[in-house]
């Protein structure tokens, strides 16, 4: 609703105050040509969503109203998660949201899911490529067969071509017994290779010979195995720019260019974080043996104002801690660890250069210790809170590891 402030028989306070009685859902945009600053105060604390003074342009009036829209749609999705917790079921391509670029991507999965022809999988990290090869065999004919997934982007190129075509014995040092490849395990079913832009050129011309006979030869062998497999790739790269520069085979290149599905990032569809955020809330409830029904309105704000740009696994991660740390029925700014990125207000406004300089400094080492304390956190939960075993992980000395882990306990404390 857009009321004005100041009217003949009615006033857009008296307005204000009824609409928020009997419609409390319902947002009030309030213009006035007589603003102040105490109207303004009375006009939100009576409930308004937001305050226009006059004169405005045509384009500031369009901008209020979208900013309500949108804050109406997150509110209502959020009252209608609530509803459906304990009753959240994932569909059989188990993808979550229902926004119109993940439709799309749907689409094109429930698509290419029934043949056997080939996929190429874009996203940026974090995205769920993986989750989306798993639908696509989820969905196909070889759904009740083997599914394969291997990341190529963590093998090296002699160990990656054992792994997928494997080896006979004696075919190199270490080579003491015949060993089947991921290829011929999976005859039948489906392998997804991740980060295929990793892959070397020469393990590409044999990944090229493959797709194109689906026979290979094992390390060492000399006799050559055919198998039934369907093949999904992805990568976070640019693979046409990699041809340009000579490092990814063009051949290779269009042969698993068949299909491509493009996965958006999180900040694209702002629609899907709340249902996203909701089923992990879910899964981390009955995992950590907590009833936590929800998200304060300034955590659902803060949720759907960033733009992740871990995406999907970022999320996950923050929600995991934030059911961790959370003691109340809903999940607020405190809980979740991308809130400290969100400096507030400062109260105080430097009078001089001195003080100025002071907040400066103080600035900055809050910044850094919020890193540092997220770092130290994520190492630990990681790693099942076990000190020596984060420390190693992450490349520290435990007794340096430690001396941050009590700072950040320390911090924490102060927190509650």
């Amino acid at each position: 609703m857009i009321t004005d402030l100041k009217m003949a028989s009615m006033g857009g306070m008296e307005v204000l105050r009824r609409v928020k009685s009997h419609y409390p859902d319902t947002l009030v945009i309030v213009i006035t040509g007589y603003s102040s600053v105490s109207s303004a105060v009375e006009v939100m604390k009576t409930g308004a969503f937001d305050y226009l003074p006059k004169p405005f342009t045509p384009d500031e009036l369009r901008g209020a109203v979208r900013k309500a829209i949108i804050e109406r749609q997150i509110r209502t999705q959020d009252r209608e998660l609530r509803d459906q917790k304990g009753r959240l079921r994932l569909t059989s391509h188990q993808l979550i949201g229902n926004s119109p670029k993940l439709e799309g991507v749907i689409n094109m999965v429930q698509k290419v899911a029934p043949t056997d022809s080939t996929v190429l999988i874009y996203g940026e990290s974090g995205t769920g490529k993986e989750l989306i090869a798993r639908a696509i065999h989820a969905n196909s004919h070889r759904k009740d067969q083997v599914f394969f997934a291997v990341d190529c982007g963590t093998l090296s190129e002699n160990l990656l071509e054992s792994e997928l075509f494997g080896h006979v014995k004696g075919a190199f040092t270490g080579a003491y017994k015949h060993k089947d490849g991921i290829f011929k395990l999976a005859h039948n079913g489906t392998v997804f290779l991740d980060e295929i832009s990793n892959v070397s050129t020469e393990i590409q011309g044999r990944l090229l010979r493959f797709i194109e006979t689906r026979e290979f030869l094992p390390l060492g062998d000399t006799t050559a195995q055919h198998v039934d497999v369907r093949l999904i790739f992805a990568t976070n790269r640019d693979l046409n720019e990699m041809v340009a520069k000579g490092s990814f085979r063009e051949d290779f290149y269009y042969r698993i260019f068949v299909y491509p599905i493009i996965i958006p990032p999180l900040r694209e569809r702002k629609a899907d974080i709340l249902p996203i955020a909701y089923n992990f809330l879910e899964q981390f409830n009955d995992r950590i043996a907590k009833n936590i029904s929800g998200f304060d309105y300034d955590a659902i704000k803060r949720m759907t104002e960033y733009d992740w740009p871990g995406n999907v696994r970022e999320l996950r991660n923050a929600i995991e801690r934030a059911v961790i740390l959370c003691e109340r029925d809903q999940i607020s700014l405190d809980e979740l660890p991308l809130s400290d990125g969100m400096e507030k207000p400062a109260e105080d406004i430097p009078a001089t250069n001195e003080e100025f300089k002071r907040m400066k400094k103080e600035i900055r080492q809050r910044a850094v210790d919020r890193v540092e304390k997220n770092f130290i956190l994520n190492a630990l939960m990681q790693n099942q809170w076990n000190v020596t075993q984060a420390a190693l992980k992450v490349g520290l000395q435990r007794t340096n590891f430690q001396k941050s882990d009590e700072k950040t306990c320390r911090c924490e404390a102060k927190r509650y």
